[in-house]
């Protein structure tokens, strides 16, 4: 699985959640458990995670909901 989003807002998160659901892209919320754990006070933000083969096809899904700006370059896979 790869990083495609990566936030401390749980709003944000829940949106992009419902967009990827609405394209049946499957996905799985990393560090959600931390982010309850530590107090909800953003020390670690939740990450967004799909499949390598619907990383691009998410990536374009998510940027044409308006959430550009939150969206995670770890650049080319190797």
């Amino acid at each position: 699985m790869r990083e495609v989003l990566r936030s401390n807002d749980p709003v944000v998160m829940s949106f992009a959640q419902s967009v990827l659901q609405d394209e049946g892209i499957v996905h799985f919320v990393a560090d959600q458990h931390m982010s309850i754990a530590e107090g909800s006070i953003g020390a670690f933000p939740r990450r967004l995670l799909v499949d390598d083969s619907r990383w691009e096809a998410a990536r374009t899904s998510l940027a044409d909901a308006g959430l550009g700006e939150w969206l995670y370059n770890d650049g080319p896979k190797a």
